[in-house]
């Protein structure tokens, strides 16, 4: 028996666990009766499939004992049980997605936020190593079911792990926590009765108490699946309870839907909506953290199609008696009742999101505030949905810090507008310092921040808004001539006529750079800005397919220019005088409009150079 070290990653896991969480340290008796709970699930449906052994006759039970003389804590399961590669993989290392994002919110939250420490460990799937925060060292003995051996796994949880071949007859799991000195108060029953009915009590197996020494056992939870009760007999704090239970993240809930459905579909529903978003929300893997149950019997967790991508946020259960339980994975995958199901399901979580928009203003804006860019997915995906889906969106815009739905922006829009403006950026400080905006300002029009990169795809799909197109302003040529107020000063609608030289000229100087020049007619402040053709791909858009794509080289767009701003001014001057100085100013107008769209020059090096030369030349130093 040789001492293997642990993987890179689990060792600095178990330092983190170890050394910083003092204060809630009985977190580890409720991730290992989830683990156990996990273990019955999975022997239990193997049976049940036909897979294990069908003369079995045992009682799904997990078992708590206490050894006070020798210091030990022993949780006990008779589920599927581990062989030695098990053993190696699950204990020994963390094989899974995002140990680098764990290890960062971990090292993070310690600091900040205990609580949300705590619950990291569940979240994500590490909570095993949380008994070593309260014993010197862990013995996991455990017989794999169709195995005839049984081993021992034992660590201290500094120096690695060591695997042994033992002596065990029944199928299962046994976990020896050798408690330390100073955690005493995890061996008297008591404290242990607290802590699962504090998070295990509706673990749906008997977790049942051995006293060490009459070995009288004592059911301590209610052992019962919470979601086939009614919600009359359920509190808020049993709700919340089994959402951390269950592995729906941390803190508490934001929302909680228990629904049961009878007739040509049945099934019970118990969904939640949690107040902060998981780290791997926007990891492509990542899927709704639905648990897929027959007649309370467990069936998966990883099944794709029970709720769709954009609401990969969610997490519950949901039970059914319409699944055969000797259907395959490939089969649930195109079963008609689970796409009915499913169905139902998706259709009141929009319900519920509908009420809590009309009815409960605070929790909606939370769930927008952590959710909103995932749901708008949704728009795009699901065309079943996606006019709900926009009814239920929030966008800010150039007019108001807070967010706003669709209706109302429509609701207060100018008298003499027809169509909804928009602008897509990176961020809301770049969409907020746009050029393109000024002119909509200064006519008190409302536009649109779209910023999330998704805004950019469902616009794709859905073009128009209760009959009002949307309209980029970084794109084609908008006339506002229209919302001139009677009487006004109006400047010149067409001035191209009049700038037709300086916009041949700096065309000339700017080559392929750009497809044209034109006077703008919604400058103000700003010297330049570039746009879109009619037909050309927005701004956004062609930033996203340059991330997707390296070698995307986009379309040259339209430079327009502010004839009315000193720089322009100061080229329509050197058009004639200076050509080397006009073609050099022209390069220096399109950078700057590269710029304040957060691109680099086309040339980095000239374009610093010749800012330098025009600096020295023009400050005189006394």
């Amino acid at each position: 028996m040789t001492t293997q070290p642990f993987e890179a990653d689990t060792g600095r896991v178990l330092n983190i666990v170890i050394n910083s969480l003092y204060s809630e340290k009985e977190i580890f008796l409720r991730e290992l009766i989830s683990n156990s709970s996990d273990a019955v699930d999975k022997r239990r449906f193997q049976k049940l499939t036909g897979k294990g052994n069908q003369s079995d006759s045992v009682e799904y039970e997990i078992q708590l004992e206490v050894s006070s003389k020798d210091q030990i804590l022993s949780i006990r399961d008779n589920g599927i049980g581990m062989d030695k590669n098990d053993l190696v993989s699950s204990l020994g290392t963390i094989a899974k997605s995002g140990t680098t994002e764990f290890l960062a919110q971990l090292e993070s939250s310690k600091q900040n936020d205990k609580a949300k420490s705590v619950n990291l460990i569940g979240q994500f799937g590490v909570g095993f190593y949380s008994a070593f925060m309260v014993a010197d060292k862990v013995e996991v003995i455990s017989k794999k079911e169709g195995s005839s051996k049984a081993f021992k796994w034992h660590s201290d949880g500094i120096s690695g792990f060591e695997i042994s071949d033992v002596n065990r007859e029944e199928i299962g799991t046994t976990v020896n926590l050798f408690i330390k000195k100073s955690e005493k108060d995890y061996l008297k029953r008591d404290r242990l009765v607290e802590i699962v009915k504090k998070y295990s009590d509706h673990i749906q197996y008997p977790i049942r108490f051995i006293d060490g020494k009459s070995k009288d056992k004592d059911t301590l939870n209610d052992a019962s699946a919470i979601w086939m009760k009614s919600k009359s007999e359920i509190s808020k704090e049993q709700y919340d309870e089994f959402f951390v239970q269950s592995g729906g993240g941390f803190g508490k809930p934001l929302i909680t839907m228990h629904n049961k459905a009878e007739g040509v579909i049945s099934y019970t529903s118990l969904m939640y909506i949690p107040e902060m978003r998981p780290f791997d929300l926007f990891h492509v893997d990542r899927s709704s953290k639905v648990k897929l149950y027959a007649n309370r019997v467990f069936i998966t967790d990883t099944l794709d199609n029970v709720l769709p991508r954009w609401l990969r946020f969610i997490n519950g259960v949901l039970d059914t008696s319409d699944l055969n339980l000797n259907v395959s994975r490939e089969m649930l995958q195109h079963s008609p009742a689970l796409r009915r199901i499913s169905k139902a399901v998706k259709k009141k979580i929009i319900t519920e999101l509908k009420k809590k928009k009309d009815k409960d203003e605070e929790v909606y804006n939370k769930v927008w505030k952590e959710f909103g860019a995932v749901l708008k997915e949704g728009i795009y995906e699901d065309p079943d949905h996606k006019l709900d889906l926009l009814g239920l969106s929030k966008f800010k815009s150039s007019k108001n810090e807070d967010e706003k739905f669709l209706p109302q922006y429509v609701e207060g829009m100018h008298k003499k507008q027809t169509q909804i403006f928009y602008i897509a950026a990176d961020s809301l400080e770049q969409a907020t310092k746009s050029p393109h905006l000024e002119a909509f300002k200064s006519k008190g029009i409302e536009v649109l921040f779209f910023t999330d990169p998704i805004d950019t795809f469902w616009l794709s799909t859905q073009d128009e808004f209760d009959g009002k197109k949307f309209v980029s302003i970084t794109q084609g040529s908008i006339d506002l001539s229209d919302f001139d107020e009677k009487g006004s000063d109006k400047k010149d609608k067409d001035q191209s006529s009049k700038f037709k030289d300086l916009t041949e000229g700096i065309k000339t100087a700017l080559g392929d750079s750009v497809s044209d020049v034109r006077v703008s007619a919604k400058l103000i402040d700003s010297a330049c800005c570039l746009v879109a053709s009619d037909s050309g791909m927005d701004v956004q858009m062609e930033r996203i397919m340059k991330m997707q794509n390296q070698d995307f080289k986009g379309m040259p767009r339209i430079l327009e220019i502010n004839p009315n701003h000193s720089l322009i001014a100061f080229m329509a001057k050197l058009l004639t005088s200076n050509k080397e100085s006009f073609d050099d100013l022209s390069k220096i107008v399109l950078d700057q409009a590269r710029l304040l769209e957060g691109h680099l020059p086309n040339d980095v090096s000239f374009y610093c150079k010749k800012i330098n030369e025009l600096i020295t030349r023009d400050i005189k130093v006394s």
